[in-house]
């Protein structure tokens, strides 16, 4: 990693800026291939997986054979570990259900809302180089929570694990579809694959860009997430070792991934630094983190304030807080996705298994954007009664406030009701 020393704030911007593309280049790429699926359905989704994928598909919905079949292909010892993942990431999720509460603003006027699961969600998962059946708990279980009467899960992937994670969820609609493709067979509909009302999931810059664009056309999406990226904050008190394998964890995503690294201590800088070397040598994806980590950077700096200003400027998609007093230093940061404090808890914690959702805001998104929790896959519809006496008190109020707009006809829905 590059090491940066005692940066001006005015050095900032350069130092946390993330590798991407040009996105006006993966939108021209991107637009044909929506074009393409909206115009001709299932055509354009078979001729794209050869081109793209060099697959030739007989079907696009999964085989009901395979999918089947997938629990007998895992270990036990993994099915073990899927469910007691899926047992947490119900656990914390389920709990962020919240029933009516019922205000009476003035006497007689009562309002309230209720949550309402979306009816049909639509999850993308990379068939990339790791399969991501972690995401499919992320994103299945709180649909199920939820009560989304229909997901609908696209993936280039047969992998078995992502079969029987999406089985453990309830999801039976899964089709063969990889790329910008899904997205926009997702977000149109085709004779194959239902049309969906929100779309989530991660996948590359093409997957992302393709998200971004239909949403313009009145499809939601959970976020604009683009490459995995962490930020590790680490003082004298933290484990060099510890902190390379955090940081290796997210560079072997991909070479488009990022990891940052602030400290107060050269020392500890150096330890990582030869941590790093020593790690990367054995890890069979080596090759995807030595060159993400040719993007990234350790920077060296002055004391805790600085370092605090500097992360909520980066706003991490990952924050591991490897200092002392993290939970307190912690509420002094206001943007991050995700935040893992003290020496003992990996981001991959919440990657898989500590039950918090790891579909996250990249990419500085962070600053406005939270991830993904049960409130992504529900709307909030709003209901009021009002009585007789009620509409007496509030009456005046409206009318005067509707006069005031010019906007007669609203005053006039109140004086009816008072006369």
């Amino acid at each position: 990693m590059k090491i940066i020393k005692y940066p001006s704030p005015s050095d900032y911007q350069a130092i946390l800026t993330r590798p991407v593309q040009d996105m006006s280049v993966i939108e021209q790429r991107v637009i044909p291939i929506l074009e393409k699926v909206k115009a001709e359905g299932d055509k354009a989704l078979f001729e794209l997986a050869l081109q793209f994928d060099k697959v030739t598909l007989e079907t696009l919905e999964m085989d009901a054979s395979k999918v089947e079949a997938a629990a007998g292909l895992l270990s036990e010892e993994l099915k073990t570990a899927i469910h007691a993942a899926y047992q947490n990431i119900y656990k914390f999720h389920v709990a962020q259900k919240q029933a009516p509460e019922k205000i009476e603003t003035t006497t007689g006027v009562t309002c309230w809302r209720k949550s309402v699961g979306i009816e049909k969600v639509g999850v993308y998962i990379p068939g990339g180089t790791a399969p991501l059946f972690s995401t499919v708990l992320m994103l299945g279980v709180p649909a199920q929570i939820a009560g989304c009467k229909e997901v609908v899960l696209c993936t280039p992937s047969d992998h078995p694990a992502i079969l029987y994670a999406a089985q453990l969820c309830g999801i039976s609609k899964i089709f063969r579809v990889g790329g910008a493709q899904a997205v926009a067979a997702m977000a149109y509909g085709t004779e194959s694959i239902p049309q969906v009302y929100k779309i989530f999931g991660p996948g590359n810059q093409y997957v992302t860009a393709a998200k971004m664009l239909v949403n313009k056309e009145g499809v939601a999406i959970d976020m604009p997430a683009g490459p995995s990226e962490v930020a590790v904050w680490a003082d004298n008190s933290a484990n060099p070792a510890f902190v390379a394998a955090d940081l290796l964890s997210q560079a072997e995503h991909g070479i488009d991934s990022q990891v940052l690294l602030v400290s107060t201590s050269e020392e500890l800088i150096e330890a990582v630094n030869q941590e790093l070397e020593k790690q990367l040598a054995v890890l069979p994806r080596a090759e995807f983190a030595a060159k993400a980590l040719e993007n990234s950077q350790a920077v060296l700096v002055e004391n805790q304030g600085i370092a605090i200003d500097m992360l909520n400027q980066y706003a991490a998609e990952h924050l591991i807080m490897s200092v002392e007093n993290a939970e307190e230093l912690s509420e002094q940061i206001y943007n991050a996705g995700s935040i893992f404090l003290g020496n003992y808890t990996p981001e991959s914690a919440g990657d898989y298994a500590s039950g918090t959702n790891h579909t996250l805001p990249t990419n500085g998104f962070a600053k406005a954007y939270s991830g993904v929790s049960l409130d992504s896959f529900v709307k909030k519809i709003t209901i009021q009664k009002i009585t007789k006496e009620g509409i007496q008190h509030l009456g005046n109020t409206i009318i005067e406030m509707a006069e005031a707009e010019s906007l007669r006809a609203h005053a006039n829905a109140v004086r009816v009701r008072l006369a």
